[in-house]
């Protein structure tokens, strides 16, 4: 497995050889080192946070500081990685100020490499100024968790005509505001793959079809640790939960019963 550095150029060059990307979710150094030892392209760490670790349904009251915090946890064990660290609700919707204050403390405090935020052609202009002023910007289209109070379900996107053009347009922008990539969530697959063929930077799809040029999930969702919901686009990897909870009884058992500790665990 090559050790090369990810970036926003290596990046590119994938996309350009047809080599797909592969992103997982991490919000602590542990699971980022695991990851980053894998060797994954791309370590998200995601205000999915909210969902995953805090226990929220939606992820909506994630704040800056919090993710400034996870993002510096994620960003020191990752070696090989590219760190991408998301925007939370309303870090970066108010003005481009906003935006350049708080993507810029996701690269001082928070040690990332660059940022993701959310919105298409309305968040253009605010891509293209971070962009100028040095900050790698991922775009995110399709289904915008951040949104999920206005579309008020979690049903896929750009199913009718008009969305599906609305989508493609919100590609375009993004990749002509100087986007570096753009995650597209919970589309039909022959828009994945439209949108794909249409920009020229690449495409990480989460229910978006097999034909982007790289795939993201929620590590937690793919290791069976989260169970309270499991979306159609998720395939389990490992049981995770199931084992973890069958360790934890057994444990028990043994303090229980006085097995625990025995003499090789004794001083």
């Amino acid at each position: 497995m090559t050790r090369t550095k990810i970036t926003t150029a290596v990046l590119r060059e994938m996309k350009a050889h047809h080599e797909r990307i592969t992103t997982l979710t991490a919000y602590d150094h542990n699971f980022a080192q695991l990851l980053d030892e894998a060797g994954i392209d791309i370590v998200l760490v995601g205000d999915s946070v909210g969902t995953v670790m805090q226990g929220r349904a939606a992820t909506v009251s994630v704040t800056m500081d919090q993710m400034v915090y996870h993002t510096e946890l994620v960003s020191r064990a990752c070696k090989r990685a590219l760190v991408v660290g998301d925007m939370p609700f309303l870090s970066y919707q108010v003005s481009i100020e906003d935006a350049m204050r708080n993507a810029g403390r996701l690269l001082k405090e928070g040690g990332a490499e660059s940022v993701k935020l959310e919105g298409g052609a309305s968040m253009a202009p605010t891509v293209a100024r971070l962009v100028d002023a040095g900050i790698p910007v991922m775009g995110h289209i399709g289904l915008t968790p951040q949104s999920i109070h206005q579309f008020g379900s979690y049903r896929a996107r750009g199913q009718d005509e008009a969305e599906r053009l609305r989508i493609l347009d919100d590609a375009r922008s993004l990749d002509q505001a100087g986007a570096f990539a753009m995650v597209v969530e919970k589309v039909p697959a022959s828009l994945g793959k439209e949108i794909t063929e249409a920009v020229k930077v690449p495409v990480i799809g989460i229910g978006a079809g097999p034909d982007c040029d790289g795939q993201v999930l929620v590590t937690h969702d793919m290791l069976g640790l989260f169970s309270r919901f499991r979306p159609r686009f998720v395939r389990r990897y490992a049981e995770l939960g199931r084992l973890i909870q069958s360790a934890v009884q057994s444990y028990a058992e043994d303090v229980k019963q006085g097995t625990f500790p025995g003499p090789d665990e004794s001083y």
